[in-house]
Order: structure tokens, then sequence, then C-alpha cells
């Protein structure tokens, strides 16, 4: 089999200010997905309310939403060979936009069935953007300056993460909910009025994020990005080399997989977990005020980051980093209050710099094969998908407080990758 030749990601001139436009563009891009991502976190405990799902049925949320990363990232990552990363932006967005409007007919009919498919045509556009967006993030300028461009984009992703759950909380939940035993005692019609009022709450939202999408795809479309042949291979034919072959990037699949599972978890659970008496004992509009605080340490920690990474070795950032999260959930699993509430909070600051120095470690001396690598690593977004669902499981015969062990896991093992997985091995790498 002929070796692709395998170069750095960059080979574009150490000036980065000529793509100062085309980084503001596509940052712009991360801060969209960001506000929609998080959204799924007001959409658990509002549709676990209204139709009195266990946490074990409410995480099939984000499992339709997170399983569309491992369904079309490689037909997204195609689709970069195909046509760029640009027009991959601009179908991506569309999607989006999309997925969004569905919203409004599964609010009509109170259908839950309908809800996981629209998440899963707003995943499916969010998966394709990613594809695309993160790792021409990465390749526009200087490889060593990588992770820090990444986690600046990124900061603006979290602004989003931010910013959405505080908005949604107010325009989706409920400040008065109905009680669990009262809906169980309610006719079937009266109970599908309900549903049917309670859901209504999601179709101004999603109405106007549908819209903006549409249009941001549409000046996306218009506006001139620079191409990066070197990281793409378009036009090339002939075999290329497995992405197996390259140990880094497989490990930081699996990286990628946990880290998204764990954060998700965390994420998806935080409403319910400071309702709890020992816990927060607050209503859920006040809960989602602190999961925005979660997500505004993220938000703070990649600002941070980016002027760290300057300076430090990404692998020893991440690991910090990981080992920091990890003792932090273990705090908050074995005490109560707000030594819990707050441990648990603290996470997302940690949790800030993990995706994007995975990414950029995992994609790392890719050369051509870096639109290919990413697909792979956008595949294991569906760990978001996956761990959720686990720690639903696990909090349905546990409990929701001890069930946050398996994001504890989810930070060792990125601690093994950032101290050891992170090394650059594959075809063509020569030995460092």
């Amino acid at each position: 089999m002929a070796n692709v030749t395998v170069s750095s990601p960059t080979t574009v001139s150490e000036t980065s200010t000529t793509y100062t436009g085309a980084l503001a563009i596509v940052t712009s891009l991360f801060f969209m997905w960001g506000f929609v991502t998080v959204l799924n976190d007001i959409l658990v405990p509002h549709l676990k309310a209204i139709f009195d799902l266990s946490y074990t049925k409410v995480m099939l949320i984000q499992f339709a939403f997170f399983s569309a990363y491992f369904i079309f990232s490689i037909p997204s990552a195609k689709l970069i060979d195909w046509v760029g990363y640009k027009r991959t932006m601009v179908i991506g967005l569309m999607t989006m936009g999309v997925g969004a409007l569905l919203f409004l007919p599964a609010a009509t009919a109170a259908s839950y069935v309908l809800f996981l498919c629209a998440l899963m045509v707003l995943a499916a556009g969010i998966t394709a953007l990613q594809v695309a967006a993160n790792p021409y993030v990465a390749v526009l300028g200087p490889e060593k300056t990588a992770s820090s461009r990444l986690n600046l984009t990124q900061a603006f992703n979290s602004l989003g993460t931010t910013i959405g759950p505080y908005l949604g909380g107010l325009l989706i939940l409920s400040a008065n909910p109905t009680g669990l035993d009262q809906l169980r005692q309610m006719p079937e019609a009266a109970l599908q009025a309900y549903r049917v009022q309670e859901a209504s709450s999601v179709k101004l939202p999603y109405l106007v994020i549908g819209i903006a999408l549409i249009l941001l795809g549409i000046v996306i479309g218009l506006v001139k990005l620079p191409a990066m042949p070197h990281a793409e291979r378009h036009g090339q034919s002939g075999p290329k080399t497995s992405l197996w072959k390259y140990r880094h990037l497989v490990l930081g699949t699996v990286a990628i997989f946990v880290y998204v599972g764990g954060e998700v978890s965390i994420g998806s659970f935080l409403i319910n977990y400071f309702t709890q008496k020992n816990i927060g004992n607050i209503t859920e509009v006040a809960a989602a005020g602190f999961v925005a605080y979660y997500w505004g340490g993220a938000m703070v920690g990649r600002f941070i980051g980016s002027a760290i990474l300057q300076k430090v070795k990404t692998g020893v950032v991440l690991g910090v980093a990981a080992a920091a999260a990890g003792l932090l959930v273990c705090t908050s699993m074995l005490t109560t209050g707000h030594v819990a509430m707050w441990s648990i909070i603290f996470v997302g600051f940690f949790n800030s710099i993990m995706f994007p120095s995975i990414f950029t470690l995992g994609i790392a001396k890719l050369g051509p094969l870096t639109g290919d690598g990413s697909g792979m690593l956008i595949m294991a977004i569906v760990g978001g998908a996956i761990i959720p669902v686990m720690q639903g499981a696990l909090a349905d015969r546990i409990g929701i407080h001890h069930a946050f062990i398996l994001p504890v896991l989810c930070y060792a093992y990125i601690f093994y990758y950032a101290i050891r997985g992170s090394h650059p091995v594959g075809p063509g790498i020569e030995a460092q």
C-alpha cells in the first residue's frame, strides 16, 4: 500500500495576522453550537417532568443527540474531502437550522419520540460543523500554537454554554411545575393537554435558533475563507495510510469519548442533583442558574488556558486539568450541601482545556489526513450518548449522588492520555 507523505499540520506562514478575519468568523460557529448543545441540560429535567421519565429514559435525549456524532462524523469527513472545509460548515449550519425548526411540530404533538428525532437532525448538523471547524482552526496558523488557538475559539463555545442554561431556564422551565403524584392522577386527555401546554415553551427559543442558524449559513457561504489544501485530501486519489496506524490518534479518540461522556453526564444531572434535599434543596429554575456557573467556569478556563498553552506543553496542562477534575468529582461524591455543589461546579473550569487539547494532540502530524483524523475524533463524541445513559442507569440503582463515580473513571483515562498516550506515533512521523 502506498503511504501518504505525512507532514506537519501546518505549512502556512508563521504570521497569523492574515487569518484574523477568518478566525473571527469561524469563532461565531463555536458560540452557536455551544449555545444549542447546552440547551439539552434544560430539556432533560423539562421533558423528564412532562413525560414522567426515569433517569435512564430521559438520558435518551443525550443518546439521540450524541449518537449522531457516531453516525455522521465519517460522512462529514468525506464531505471535507469532496467540497472543502467552508462548504461543509455551511451544510452543517443549514442542517442545524432544520433540526431546530423540527422542535415546533414535536412540541405541537407533545411527542417524546419526535423530540428525539429533532435532536438527532440538529446534532447531525453540529457534527458536520465540528468535523470542519475544529481542524480548520488548528491548521489556521503555526502548529506550536494550535492548542492555544483552539482553546481561544472554544472559549466562545463556552460563552454559548454559559448563556444557554440561564436563558433556557427562563424560557423553557416552569416556575411552578406540577408534581408527579398529581400528573399520575390526571385522566389521559387532561394529561395530554398538559403535556402540549408545557412542551410549547420550547417553540419560541428553537424557532429563533433555527432562523439564526440558517441566516448564519448564508453569511458563511457568501464570505471568503482561506483554503487549507495542505490539510485536505481534496483532489487526491489512490490508497492512503490507515488512520488506525496513528497511535496518538486512536488513543485520543478514546480520550474524546470519555471526556465528552463525563462532561455531558455531569452537566445533564446538575439540575436534578442540585434539587436534592441533601445537596442544594433548590428549585429547578434556580438550579439552572447554577448550571451556568459550571459552563461559565469552562469559558474562563479556556481563556486562561489559551494564554498558558502559549508557554506550557499541552500534555502537561491536560494532565493537571484531568487530575484536578477527578479530585473535585470525588469531593462532591463524599460531601453534601454547598461543598458538594460547588466542587462539582468547579469541575467545569478544569474541563475547559480538555477537548481542544485532546483534539490538537490527536491530529498532530497527520498532514493531508487531518480532515479524516478529525472525523474519527469527532465520531468519538458519541461518548456523550453512551456514558450519560450508563450513569442514568447507575443513578436509578445507587442514587444520583454516587453515580458520579463514572466521570471519575473518565478523568483517570484522560490523565493517562496526557502523560503517556499523546506522543505522536505513526507512519511517516519521525521519532522524537
